[in-house]
């Protein structure tokens, strides 16, 4: 069997935690933050974890070796 790689476009979108969760950074903050409110760049903020069953799929197909 040939070597997984790993999904060079999830590789930068995702994170595994020490305790094995997957880490993502919020979405909507890249540009155009003119027409969003304050209240809502507030909250987009940090990053979230997804949940385990996302998580357990983005591990097994696209971190593989992550």
């Amino acid at each position: 069997m040939p070597k997984l790689k790993t999904k060079s476009g999830a590789k930068k979108r995702f994170k595994i935690t020490g305790t094995g969760k997957v880490v993502y950074s919020q979405a909507g903050k890249q540009h155009g933050m003119i027409k969003r409110t304050n209240k809502q760049i507030r909250n987009l903020r940090g990053t979230n974890v997804l949940f385990k069953t996302d998580g357990y799929n983005v591990k097994k197909y696209f971190l593989p070796n992550g």
